[in-house]
Parts: structure tokens; sequence; C-alpha cells
């Protein structure tokens, strides 16, 4: 090979092996499943408090949070010198930059040796800062950073995760009361076959477990009086629960054969103690069998009789049975509607998450999230009031919202003031 096609291989090999370093880079930047809003700064000076110590020639302020025993608030003790100064001699104002645009400000006010802001300083504690001060009539003026349970993730790296987002707003708070029970026949759907004269029975022709129809011949009975033979027939359609009669029986007056029509039965719910004041007729309920079947009725009926065992009332829901799927005495569970409630802000309980001491969910403003911790009120298998710590609008993560948690927890977000 002469030296020109060695040198024009070369140039193309190395041509390829840049292209390729390239996407590397490109692929691995655009598929990162977060990237963390951490900054790489020095740890701020710590005063005697163990508080944010800002300087600026020979005065320095310390700011501190103070949240033992009482909401959080904001201290702050001035030095000249690294010399306390009197609290008296300093005037002072905090003013607070939260994601998404609200501001809160402090004014301050002498106390034992320290200046007490005017508030309480909410959850979560992730802000820019803007201080202000003046001692011996100069000015001083301070701005940084403050950020906890925060990151930030690009759009297309949250679509990648999976990560869902919502708006915030009213929902349906439902209330159930969770109760248990069994499944009973319906005792105007049951009937106690006699014949209707005194004889030997001759023939029995249906048996326990077979369906019959009204007017059906069950057994025939030879009449002690006439000696003939008379048909014994079924008084309604249903099904052969019980069957006590054989040929040559002489019949008394016991029943020959109990039917019971299971096309529609009722659950029987036991209600106890202070649920009797919220169970009433009329309310809807959802029924749950065992093996997973899933139905639904009102309630129709409370017995004013109180089981002296069990001290509970029953409630009585009729319940369709066509598919014969019911039986007399399964067991049951149920949940009763008590309420229906509008609540103005709720957020879906699957977005809730554990963080530190609260109940938050987390929200985005552009690609930075942010957690939120909630004063949470009434909830459901669905959605859960919120008090305070969200406002309606506010955009918050409701799918895979793990994520959002661990990427903060990996980024080393910090309660520390």
């Amino acid at each position: 090979m002469n030296r020109s096609k060695v040198l024009l291989t070369g140039a193309i090999v190395g041509l390829a092996m840049l292209l390729a370093v390239v996407v590397v880079f490109d692929w691995s930047a655009d598929s990162r499943p977060s990237e963390s809003h951490a900054h790489d700064e020095a740890e701020p000076e710590a005063g005697p408090h163990d508080g944010r110590l800002l300087e600026e020639g020979d005065f320095s302020l310390e700011v501190t949070i103070f949240e033992n025993g009482v909401p959080p608030e904001f201290r702050l003790y001035a030095y000249r010198n690294g010399q306390p100064l009197a609290p008296d001699d300093i005037s002072a104002g905090i003013e607070l930059q939260r994601l998404g645009g609200s501001r809160d400000a402090f004014s301050f006010s002498p106390e034992n040796d320290y200046l007490r802001g005017n508030g309480t300083v909410r959850e979560p504690h992730s802000f820019d800062v803007h201080v202000t001060a003046t001692a011996s009539g100069r000015e001083h003026r301070w701005t940084y950073e403050s950020h906890e349970g925060r990151t930030q993730i690009s759009h297309r790296a949250a679509e990648a995760s999976g990560i869902e987002v919502e708006l915030a707003g009213p929902a349906t708070i439902v209330e159930t009361i969770d109760l248990t029970g069994t499944i009973q026949t319906d005792p105007g759907r049951v009937s106690r076959v006699r014949p209707r004269f005194a004889g030997i029975v001759t023939d029995v022709h249906r048996t326990i477990g077979d369906y019959v129809q009204a007017g059906e011949s069950l057994a025939s009975v030879e009449t002690n009086e006439s000696l003939r033979s008379i048909p014994v027939t079924a008084p309604i359609s249903g099904l052969i629960v019980q069957r006590d009669v054989q040929a040559g029986q002489v019949t008394g007056t016991e029943p020959l054969f109990v039917i019971a029509d299971l096309s529609e039965v009722s659950a029987q719910l036991d209600v106890f103690g202070n649920q009797t004041a919220a169970v009433r007729p009329g309310q809807r309920a959802e029924i749950r069998t065992l093996d997973g079947a899933d139905l639904a009725g009102t309630i129709d009926w409370i017995s004013p009789l109180v089981s002296h065992g069990s001290q509970s009332v029953r409630a009585r829901v009729a319940l369709a049975n066509s598919d014969q799927r019911l039986s007399p005495g399964q067991f049951i569970q149920a949940s009763v509607i008590a309420a229906e409630v509008e609540v103005p802000l709720a957020v879906k309980r699957s977005a809730l998450q554990r963080f530190r001491d609260f109940e938050v969910v987390f929200a985005r403003v552009d690609d930075v999230y942010e957690v939120r911790m909630l004063e949470l009120g009434r909830m459901d298998s669905e959605h859960a009031e919120v008090l305070s710590g969200l406002d309606v609008g506010e955009t918050y993560v409701t799918g895979n919202s793990y994520l959002i948690k661990a990427d903060i927890e990996k980024s080393g977000a910090s309660h520390d003031h």
C-alpha cells in the first residue's frame, strides 16, 4: 500500500472514532434519568448559634431558623468584630423568593439577645433569601440560596422516566364505612312444601339440587281418604335446598321439600356501635365476596333490634343473583357510602410520599421539582383533601413520584439553616 492510501485510511478511522465518541457522549447526556440541581459551592460559614453567618467589613449577621418547640421563626444575631451587638441597635428585614415567584417578607423586633421575625417560616424551607440590616447608620445587603427538597430534571428525561403530572384542584371525597356480613335468602322467596292431604308417598320425582318450575310435580301421595294419587307440586320456581321425604313414607305436618328462589338474595350487614348513627336506609353499598365478586346495592332496611351477643344491628341490601354466584351463608365485605363531599383542593393518594416527618407531593415549575409539605384532611381510596401546603392550579407529580424523592435524596438536599 502506498503512503497516500495509508494516510487516507488513517484519517477515515480517526474521523469514525471521533464521531463515535460524540454520539456516545450525546446519548449519555440525554438519557440520564435526572439532572440534580446540586451546587459545588463551599459550605457557608456557621455562626455561634449554628446559623448562616453573613459578613461585610467588621459587621456580621447570623441568620437562624429556630423551631425547637415553636413554629419555625427567623432569629438574627448581630456582631461587630466578632462581638455581640445589642438587638435594639439593629434594624433588619428578610424577603424570601420561592419557586414559582411567591414572596414572603419578615420584619424584626428585639427580643432578649436577638432579633425575632414577625411570622412563621412555612415549609418547605427552600427559597432565595434577601437580607437587609442597618447598623450604626449603614445599610448592609446579602442574597443567597437556601434550597431543600429541590431537584432539576429535563422534560425529556422526565418523560423517559414515566414521570406524570397534573394540576391540583377540586375533587369529590367519598366517605365510606366498612362492614362485614353474610348472604341470606329472602324469606319471601323460600317455600316449605307440604302435601294437601295426609297419606302415603308413592313416588318422589325431584331431589336436592334440582331446579324446578312453579307447578312442577315433586312427588305423589296416595291419600288416606280417597286412596287416589295426588301430586305434590312446586308453589314457586327455584332450587330444592332441602328434601325430607322417601317413597312409602307416611306424610305428616313437616315439609317434604324446601325450595329457594335464589335469583335475588340479600346482604345482611353487621353495624356496630357508633356506626349505627352513620348508616341509614337509601345509602349505596359496594359488596365484595372473598372470591372477587363486586356488586352494588342500596340499604333498604335496618333492623330496630340489637343482637344480644354482638351488640350489632342488621342492615339489609337486596342483590340480584341471576347467575347464582352468591350463596346463602357466604361471607362478604361491604363499603357503605356515608357521604360524598366536594372539596376545593385534593391530590391523588398515589402521589403522596414521606419526606422527613411530612406527607408530601412534589410540585413542578418548568423543569424544577420541589417538595410540598401537606396538611391533609378527609381522604378516600383515590384522593386526599389538602388543607394547606399546596395551591389550586399548581402542577404536581402524580406518576412515579418516588423517582423525584430518590433524586432529591441523592443530591443531598438537607434541612440545614
